[in-house]
């Protein structure tokens, strides 16, 4: 096959890939959590308002995350209109644009295990979650790994090209979340140059034509939120961002090793291997360093050392959410297809307890994704005959992958047996699992349920309600949501409340007559209409 042919079909593959992995389904369930009605309806109205400028929420400035994300948002919704699926799709353009510039950076550097290191990187269970997810933190990542391939790629070609293409990226990362893009890739590189002992390295990344590209690209919007919200500064800078980090202000503590079960479970089904790539260029780092930063095998160093970066870093925040981790993992897929590369053109097999522990890991997750309707609603793993299916047909694909691995093949096979849980496991979820999610996890279902008992669209208040409810109902409906614990609307209205409260409703609204309309039992919630106050 020709190169030409080979890349072709390469990039049919990963786009087919990217395509069921990130876009299919990604309506099958609402908006969840707090995050992404807020992110989507922020998007909404700046889209209303004709403003490109400043986020807004219920029409005031919401400050805490610059602008990227919305942006791209905007762009959806011109195109496909306002829907929870287009909010969706700036993560998962963002996800495909790093699988191919994964591809990309490999074809051209390492030859041969592009398409290893590209599936390898798309196929980690955190990156396929936050890539069907409207957040801020799928643009970033994608931002910032493209930012530091680019990095990377000026350091071993010295083409100024692609140091211009790695500060442009990081221009995008720090327009996607703020400061904390170009202060991770100054650790990143700063730590690299000086395991190297190569402290010029430092110098020549300070590229004064890429400062004033960083600048040119990202100064523009600052300033102008700033000008237009005098309160930006503090608000993102000194709160979002310092606050955020040094203290608990947003109630997200968790203790130190927080993130060790999380990188553990964002990189599955990989973990095991990625483990073992990653103790194998320790251990051989602290046997000859030299020797290695001096090789082709730099990479490795580089690799890890990004790795690690965000991991160590957002472990001494107070504050810690999975999302802020996301920046590490395409790391470790690319440490994988390394390891993978250097084991098939050394003719290296992998160790059999290695082969076993990771078929078991990655045959497990379909129990999860064919169990997950018991999940959602039990909150536990079902017992008996409901569970034997799932965990028999795990271990037949485990015995299979074990096989498939210790043939000839060996870890060639890898990224094929490894790649048939995660699309089957994906499948099982939008099939089986999505009308579980969204009944439980989305307002969605709770916002069309009301608006069926609607003769004329109302006011919608809520009370004791969580504030993914209240943020989900605010997309949904597309209006202001007031709560109870704060204003109680005098004019006529609905009201989402938790089951059995209909007495201390009636106290609350002091004579005003009130109506039980119905129940949303997936979420405990009941409903009712309010008459006007006198």
């Amino acid at each position: 096959m020709s190169s030409s042919s080979r890349l072709l079909t390469d990039w049919l593959l990963l786009a087919g890939f990217c395509a069921f992995l990130f876009f299919f389904g990604l309506s099958s369930f609402g908006l969840v959590g707090p995050d992404e009605p807020r992110y989507a309806q922020v998007a909404r109205e700046m889209l209303a308002r004709h403003d490109w400028i400043t986020p807004t929420l219920d029409g005031r400035p919401w400050l805490e995350k610059p602008v990227l994300y919305y942006w791209q948002a905007i762009l959806a919704y011109k195109l496909f209109g306002v829907k929870d699926w287009a909010a969706r799709l700036p993560s998962a353009l963002d996800a495909t644009a790093m699988v191919f510039a994964v591809c990309l950076f490999l074809r051209r550097f390492r030859p041969g295990f592009q398409l290893d290191g590209a599936l390898i990187v798309g196929s980690t269970a955190g990156l396929i979650g936050f890539a069907r997810a409207a957040s801020v933190d799928m643009p970033l990542a994608a931002t910032f790994t493209i930012s530091l391939l680019a990095w990377y790629a000026w350091f071993e070609s010295g083409s100024k090209l692609h140091l211009a293409a790695s500060y442009c990226f990081l221009a995008l990362a720090t327009l996607a979340k703020g400061p904390v893009a170009p202060f991770l890739a100054a650790l990143v590189i700063s730590m690299f140059a000086v395991l190297k002992q190569d402290y010029r390295l430092l110098s020549r990344s300070l590229w004064i034509p890429g400062i004033l590209l960083f600048g040119l690209l990202t100064l523009p919007w600052y300033a102008a939120v700033q000008v237009r919200n005098p309160e930006f500064f503090r608000m993102f800078i000194l709160e979002q961002n310092f606050a955020r980090y040094r203290t608990n202000l947003y109630r997200h503590e968790q203790p130190f090793w927080f993130y060790i079960p999380v990188v553990l479970l964002a990189l599955v089904p990989w973990t095991v291997f990625v483990a073992s790539a990653s103790l194998t260029i320790v251990r051989r780092f602290c046997s000859e360093r030299l020797n290695l930063l001096r090789s082709a095998e730099a990479l490795n160093v580089f690799l890890l050392i990004w790795l690690l970066t965000p991991i160590v870093f957002f472990s001494m925040s107070r504050s810690k959410l999975p999302g802020y981790i996301l920046p590490a993992l395409p790391a470790g897929g690319l440490l994988l297809a390394e390891y993978i590369r250097t084991h098939v053109l050394d003719d290296i097999h992998p160790r059999l307890s290695l082969i076993v522990s990771h078929a078991i890991l990655a045959a497990l997750i379909m129990v999860p994704a064919l169990l997950l309707p018991y999940i959602v609603f039990q909150h536990r793993l079902p017992w008996g005959r409901t569970v034997a299916v799932p965990f028999a047909f795990s271990a037949a694909l485990a015995a299979g992958m074990i096989f498939t691995m210790r043939s000839r093949a060996g870890v060639r096979m890898l990224r094929f047996v490894t790649l048939i849980p995660v699309l089957l496991s994906v499948a099982a979820v939008l099939k089986i699992g999505a009308p579980a999610l969204d009944a439980t996890l989305s307002a969605r279902p709770l916002a069309a349920e009301i608006a069926r008992i609607e003769n004329n669209p109302l006011p919608l208040a809520v009370l004791r309600v969580s504030r993914e409810t209240e943020y989900g109902l605010h997309f949904y409906r597309d209006q202001t949501i007031p709560r109870y614990e704060l204003e109680i609307p005098a004019t006529e209205h609905l009201l989402i409340a938790p089951e059995g409260m209909q007495t201390s409703i009636a106290t609350k609204v002091g004579g005003r007559r009130v109506s039980y309309l119905g129940s949303y039992a997936p979420q405990g919630l009941d409903y009712y209409w309010v008459a006007p106050a006198k």
